[in-house]
């Protein structure tokens, strides 16, 4: 039994509209679930292994940082008092 051109046309415009209708939902629940599962992957991640990380990589970079730091500023103290010293004489 053959359709009508109607029953065509109409079949053709609901498979079109029920596609992009689809394909806009699939995209928008896919966002927000891949996001949400993101967010909580991410915290969980935090909370097992980044607390950890960041306290020996902080630890680790305090050290550098102060060494630095201490270097930089040793040597321009140094460098002042000895200016201080030579100009006192």
């Amino acid at each position: 039994m053959l359709k009508s051109v109607r029953d065509q046309v109409r079949d053709q415009v609901w498979h079109q509209v029920w596609d992009q209708v689809r394909d806009q939902v699939r995209d928008q629940v896919g966002r927000q679930v891949g996001h949400q599962v993101w967010d909580q992957v991410e915290d969980q991640v935090w909370d097992q292994v980044g607390v950890q990380v960041w306290d020996q990589v902080g630890d680790q970079v305090r050290v550098q940082v102060m060494d630095q730091v201490m270097d930089q500023v040793g040597v321009q103290v140094s460098g002042q008092v000895l200016n201080q010293v030579e100009v006192g004489d």
